[in-house]
């Protein structure tokens, strides 16, 4: 299959990727003696580099214990089975190097790259290591181009209007910086915004004088109506921008970012959707959306390399809208002057895509289906261990969903911290706990190397916690 470029061969093509996906050499996600699998934590315990350093310890500060040995139960491998998948399971998971002590329940967080993915990202690293200059100097504006108008065609988006950035909050960052605000503005967005989000709105307040008007949204969530109605009542005459997610971080909420659209523009007001989980997770189309700008993260659920997102901006605002690094693109237009912000690593955009190529041969409706299942499956064992009901309905989440955790377990947020970082260094679980308007929530990812099993072993773990 081929990715970027024409031909396969990177050695032969200047502008070549790798054009296949390979056969990943088989890891012990659903094999493995318990017997070796304790000696592995006896090793890592002890400080075997060879061990140690297979679980990221090689940027661990002097602060970060060891991950201790635990009970051989909780990291026994895998069954190398899963019903909401199907047949060949084991090797779509193989693909992925995820610790295989490790139930890994937070794709959300960080993504995960596939080894055919991080195959490609490394050819074009390579190809830049032979001549750094005709690398980076006379070829890297074509292939960004090439790679522009694949992500654009996936995300149904205006090539002319698509920007890569490292991530979502840069992006937001970037229009925030674009707006002449003045004393007595207004900048609206949610009480699920997330916080890195709300970090920049206030800091631009604070620099601007412009307030800050949060719209609240309860939990469970009301009718998506009622949503839309809620953030249009602090929406007035000084409302410069609206900021509105497609998926909230916190509490894995789809909003009815369309509505909020259609709802701004007919007052006039200009809206930025934060769509950072909803490229792959959902089926986008910026075209039919219609927003100002538009920002969603690649290396989520597209699973494309760390550090590649987008930001489209609609024409009429592109000549106001400028990277917050100026270089040597500057006065050549929008995508120009962010194409190029001095020397870097530009190989997680000319990845992208690879990593829709990958996941499209894994089938894009097929991996929405799975994950929304799994997700939904998830919640239910879960919350069933909790004793907690359920906070989000099933058609109002996607690849995350929510589960409540009871007060005994997390009653303030510090020890819902420590609780987290308790599922991982004793059980080998990482999850994320929200803590979102003073209650903490497990918020459970589930991706295609997930199965039934991985949500099983955190409702086993969660009652003896107590």
């Amino acid at each position: 299959m081929a990715l970027v470029g024409d031909e396969a061969d990177p050695g032969h093509s200047e502008n070549a990727a790798p054009s296949t996906f390979p056969e990943p050499e088989r890891r012990s996600r659903d094999a493995g003696s318990e017997q070796e699998q304790a000696r592995r934590h006896e090793r890592s315990c002890a400080g075997d580099p060879g061990v140690a350093e297979d679980h990221h310890t090689s940027r661990r500060s002097a602060h970060t214990p060891i991950m201790r040995a635990i009970d051989p139960r909780a990291s026994r491998g895998r069954s190398g089975a899963n019903p909401l998948w199907g047949s060949g399971w084991p090797e779509v998971a193989a693909h992925w190097t995820l610790h295989p002590d490790v139930a890994f329940l937070n794709h959300g967080s960080f993504g995960a790259t596939p080894l055919p993915v991080l195959a490609a990202q490394n050819a074009w690293r390579e190809q830049m290591e032979r001549d750094p200059v005709e690398f980076l100097w006379r070829r890297l504006a074509g292939r960004l181009d090439e790679a522009r108008r694949r992500a654009a065609g996936f995300l149904d988006a205006d090539p002319s209007g698509f920007a890569f950035v490292p991530n979502a909050t840069t992006a937001v960052s970037t229009v925030l910086a674009s707006l002449d605000l003045r004393a007595g503005d207004r900048l609206v967005a949610t009480d699920h915004a997330y916080p890195a989000v709300l970090n920049a709105l206030r800091a631009t307040c604070a620099r601007t004088g412009a307030e800050l008007v949060l719209a609240g949204i309860p939990l469970p969530p009301p009718p998506e109506d009622d949503i839309v109605g809620r953030i249009m009542d602090v929406v007035d005459s000084r409302t410069r921008l609206v900021i509105v997610d497609h998926v909230t971080s916190a509490t894995a909420l789809i909003l009815p970012a369309a509505g909020v659209v259609a709802a701004c523009r007919g007052v006039g007001v200009p809206v930025m959707v934060d769509a950072a989980h909803a490229p792959g997770m959902l089926d986008v189309s910026v075209r039919h959306l219609r927003p100002d700008y538009w920002t969603g993260n690649f290396h989520k659920w597209v699973c494309a390399p760390k550090g590649a997102a987008v930001l489209w901006v609609k024409e009429e605002l592109r000549d106001r809208t400028h990277p917050l690094v100026m270089s040597h693109g500057a006065g050549q237009g929008y995508a120009a002057e962010f194409d190029f912000q001095g020397t870097d690593d530009y190989t997680a955009y000319l990845s992208v895509p690879a990593a829709l190529d990958f996941m499209a041969s894994l089938g894009w409706e097929r991996i929405r289906r799975h994950n929304h299942a799994l997700a939904a499956y998830g919640r239910r064992v879960v919350a069933a261990s909790l004793g907690t009901p359920p906070v989000v309905p099933e058609d109002r989440f996607g690849s995350m969903a929510l589960c409540a955790l009871p007060t005994r377990l997390a009653p303030d947020q510090e020890t819902a911290q420590r609780l987290q970082l308790r599922l991982f260094e004793d059980h080998r679980i990482e999850v994320p706990i929200a803590w979102w308007n003073d209650a903490a929530y497990l918020r459970l990812s589930a991706q295609a190397y997930n199965a039934p099993e991985d949500y099983e072993r955190l409702a086993a773990v969660l009652p003896t916690l107590a």
